[in-house]
């Protein structure tokens, strides 16, 4: 007879995959108030944290596939969210740029965020929180290094 399976209650990844599951769940009904999808979101933060960024960096860091990033640039720019550049050295690479009204609904966005964090994270003490942070921003830049500036986080304890 085999071993019976561990109880999901006692496995990390499980939990994690639950919490980001009911919080992804929960961000993308609250974006499509702003008719945006969870990757056109990630494209505008994306472009407001560094203009110039390309959809396959957008990509890269936040895990989405290329056609999926590509898809929801081409409806952001088709929107007039963002704009499109050459790149001054490379002619295969396309810069992205936000406008002033996606600028604008990035902050919208960026405030339903917030406010879906508060709320999922009202459960833990100040402390507590700070902790899970510091150890999800580790955790990240061992499993995803492209996706934050974190390298420098990995053998912090």
């Amino acid at each position: 007879m085999g071993r019976l399976a561990a109880h999901p209650s006692t496995r990390m990844g499980y939990l994690a995959w639950q919490v980001v599951h009911v919080m992804g769940t929960r961000l993308e009904r609250a974006l499509r108030s702003l008719n945006l999808t969870a990757a056109q979101h990630n494209a505008l933060q994306h472009v407001v944290w560094t203009p110039g960024i390309s959809a396959a960096e957008i990509a890269r860091r936040t895990g989405f596939t290329p056609q999926s990033m590509g898809a929801a640039v081409n409806a952001l720019v088709d929107r007039g969210l963002l704009a499109r550049r050459e790149h001054p050295s490379s002619r295969r690479t396309v810069q992205l740029t936000i406008t002033d009204s996606g600028a604008k609904l990035a902050e919208r966005a960026r405030g339903v965020v917030e406010r879906l964090d508060e709320e999922a994270l009202a459960v833990l003490a100040p402390g507590e929180r700070a902790v899970v942070h510091t150890l999800l921003l580790r955790m990240l830049a061992e499993l995803n290094p492209d996706a934050l500036p974190t390298k420098d986080l990995r053998g912090t304890g």
